[in-house]
């Protein structure tokens, strides 16, 4: 440990306190007086601010192909996710699509910069003036044939379909510049079209092929070389904005349906202020009994993890405005979640030196010793777990993407604190005198627990508890229910706007109209307002014909509502198919990364193998626990399941790194089985306090919070239980039994 004076101690201490001070001020009042940069800044999500809902309705078409419908709400959830990762595509009734963009209230300048999904053509053509590129802004001129004609005649051979990706960018000009440009990638079909029309169009002099939007034309680069790769550029723009622009209509309007704007409207929140007060004060009361917590179990240690923690909960604030990202309410339980989670990193450094000082070793030396000896476990377990979180920025949907972000900022931020933070306090309160052991807690020589002694029934266990659970699944198919207890977000139901005789808030909506639907239609019920209207959006399960009229009766009766003001559609899940596809494929790389960096790291495949069985363990348990107790499976859902797997990979990884550290130390009179009941039986502590901290956490989420924070606290509660269980009395096991059965030598 680098030796500090006093007086520099001192210092230290203060500009850390003055730290905590100044980002806690940027997070309550900004850094100007209109309140820039505060907490109060960050963009919130559908359900916690409202947002913009835009309805689009096919053209032409009733009843459009139903794939082409989730084709085209799939393309424009990947649209929209510029705006929010939170945005949500999904479909009402037969022919109607509606989008929904958080943290907006300008619905005339969304319109204008998503643009009116239409038809996309590639026409060739000879530029006016002869020069490599003319765009809208300049001539705008409209098509002289109508799109049919030459579809019939056979002048346009390419369309907007056939294009997958377009998007704004950078490349080098022959001068080495850096210009703008719009890149183009071609599906497979398109590919060939595309080296087809490229072909004839350079042999016929450069010819330019000029892209029309719903028949006016918004670019007409020259053809400069014949295409066969799919792959093109378009120069000429401007500006990166208008790069973006053209890129955005091209992707809009390779959409397989067209369509128009029926009605835009500002939406409400969904849940309101209360869900967010009641958030903030479970958070507040969470993080005062951690801290509590830690410095009566550690002292001195413990009072510097309390400052650490502060400043890691105001960091995460600071940057989550920073980083411009949108918040929801499961983002909100995600970062209370993580000040548990957060503390994982002291108390492995904690127990480290604890384990020293009752060798004998000074302080001075037992608190440097303990940083070194903890490091390993620290950035191991992180460094996989935002493997996983980059994984799913990069190849999840938007709202995962969103999760991952978040997911990703805090456990930088935690080592960080635990790492730098955490050790200056430490440096700095043994320099100013608070020097004895006893300050420090010196740790006891506890005898090795047999767990592997009864790794059977600990596996019998856990087998007769996930079999339990597709056992249950079958029952509730049996009984004609779905297997888990879906919620709108997955299966789709019934929006019921009303419009009321006066203004009615969310809170007013909630309290005296949804006990009402509730009865009648015994469903669960989210409730939108609309902005500067009466009107009201109430959203269940799939009524029948005889629910809707009864419910409508009710809102008559009881209301005194305008039955011609009441409306019903059907809706088609948020969580679509294909983002079911793509979080799965981007949840098994994630696997397949971190069992890749967990075998370069230990050099030996069986931990990682026992570490994602181990993590497969928890989710079947968990998952086994929403079919039981029918909890909601909503969009929180995937955050607890991703927290689970985050939670359980890092409890693996601190067993596994003592294993390893002790196996390299291991005497000729140890078998391996005690090198691993060892193992568990140091890092039990471990274990423990850091299960118990989290559990806190989630507990007072659970006790104050609204019903969706609830239906996100209660599984990850049995989550983090079954993380402790399966951390301590079956990894170990799991990982014995591989090295029994496949002995070889360890790589």
């Amino acid at each position: 440990m680098k030796d500090m004076k006093k007086g520099q101690a001192w210092i230290v201490l203060l500009c850390l306190l003055l730290l905590l001070a100044g980002i806690t001020y940027i997070d309550l009042f900004g850094v100007d007086a209109s309140g820039t940069g505060s907490a109060s800044d960050i963009k919130l999500g559908l359900d916690l601010a409202g947002g913009v809902s835009i309805t689009y309705q096919v053209v032409g078409e009733e009843t459009p192909d139903s794939t082409d419908m989730k084709d085209t709400i799939y393309k424009l959830q990947q649209r929209v996710t510029g705006y929010s990762t939170e945005a949500i595509v999904y479909q009402e009734g037969l022919n109607r699509i509606n989008i929904e963009i958080p943290g907006v209230q300008d619905a005339n300048k969304i319109l204008s910069e998503l643009g009116r999904p239409g038809s996309l053509y590639f026409i060739k053509e000879k530029a006016p003036d002869g020069s490599d590129n003319y765009s809208y802004s300049t001539y705008g001129y409209t098509l002289n044939r109508s799109i049919d004609e030459m579809l019939e005649d056979g002048s346009i051979t390419l369309s907007g379909t056939d294009v997958s990706e377009a998007k704004a960018g950078y490349q080098q000009d022959d001068m080495r510049n850096n210009e703008i440009v719009v890149q183009l990638t071609m599906t497979d079909e398109g590919k060939t079209k595309f080296a087809e029309m490229t072909t004839e169009a350079y042999n016929n002099g450069k010819q330019t092929i000029a892209i029309y939007y719903d028949g006016t034309i918004i670019s007409a680069p020259r053809v400069q070389a014949i295409i066969s790769d799919g792959h093109a550029v378009i120069t000429g723009q401007s500006s990166i904005e208008e790069a973006e622009q053209l890129a955005s209509t091209i992707r809009i309007g390779g959409l397989k349906l067209e369509l128009e704007e029926i009605h835009s409207k500002v939406v409400g929140a969904q849940l309101g202020t209360e869900a967010i007060e009641t958030s903030l004060k479970a958070g507040a009361i969470g993080l005062g009994i951690v801290a509590l917590f830690m410095i009566v179990v550690y002292f001195v240690s413990g009072f510097a993890s309390a400052i650490a923690l502060c400043i890691y909960v105001a960091l995460v604030v600071l940057l989550i405005r920073g980083f411009n990202m949108t918040l929801t309410l499961s983002g909100v339980a995600g970062i209370i979640l993580s000040i548990g989670m957060a503390v994982d990193a002291n108390v492995i450094i904690f127990a480290r030196i604890r384990e020293e000082l009752a060798t004998g070793k000074t302080t001075k030396s037992s608190i440097k010793i303990g940083f070194d000896k903890a490091l390993s476990a620290i950035v191991d377990g992180n460094v996989t777990t935002l493997i996983a979180a980059a994984v799913l920025m990069f190849l999840a949907p938007g709202s995962i993407q969103g999760f991952a972000q978040t997911l990703a900022l805090g456990i930088v931020i935690s080592m960080f604190t635990a790492l730098v933070i955490t050790k200056l306090l430490m440096n700095a309160f043994y320099s100013i005198g608070i020097r004895d052991a006893k300050w420090y807690g010196v740790g006891k020589d506890r005898k090795s627990i047999n767990f592997l002694g009864k790794k059977g029934i600990f596996f019998g266990i856990s087998l007769a508890v996930i079999v339990a659970g597709f056992v249950v699944m079958g029952i509730n198919a049996y009984n004609g229910n779905d297997i888990l207890n879906y919620s709108l977000e997955f299966k789709g139901g019934t929006a019921t706007t009303v419009t009321f005789n006066e203004k009615m808030t969310l809170e007013d909506a909630d309290s005296k109209v949804t006990p009402v639907i509730t009865e009648v239609t015994g469903s669960a019920v989210q409730v939108q307002t609309v902005q500067d209207s009466n009107e009201v959006i109430f959203k269940t399960n799939s009524l029948n014909l005889d629910q809707r009229a009864a419910l409508e009766d009710r809102l008559v009766s009881e209301f005194g509502v305008d039955r011609n003001l009441i409306t019903t559609e059907t809706i088609s899940s948020t969580i679509s198919g294909e983002m079911k596809r793509d979080t799965i494929i981007a949840v098994v790389v994630a696997i397949v990364c971190m069992l890749i960096y967990i075998r370069i790291r230990f050099s030996d495949i069986r931990f990682g193998l026992s570490s994602i069985a181990a993590l497969m363990h928890d989710v079947l348990v968990v998952l086994a626990f929403y079919a039981a107790a029918r909890v909601s499976v909503g969009n929180t859902f995937i955050a607890c399941m991703l927290t689970i797997v985050g939670y359980s990979i890092n409890a693996s990884i601190v067993i596994f790194d003592r294993v390893r550290e002790n196996m390299a130390e291991k005497s000729r009179q140890e078998t391996v089985e005690d090198v691993v009941n060892k193992s568990i039986t140091q890092t039990l502590s471990r274990s423990i306090f850091t299960s118990l901290t989290t559990f806190v956490m989630v507990a007072c989420l659970y006790v104050l919070g609204v019903t969706s924070i609830r239906d996100f606290a209660l599984p990850l509660m049995v989550g983090i239980v079954c993380g402790a269980y399966s951390s301590v009395c079956i990894v170990g096991g799991l990982w014995f039994v591989l090295r029994q059965k496949f002995p070889g030598k360890a790589k």
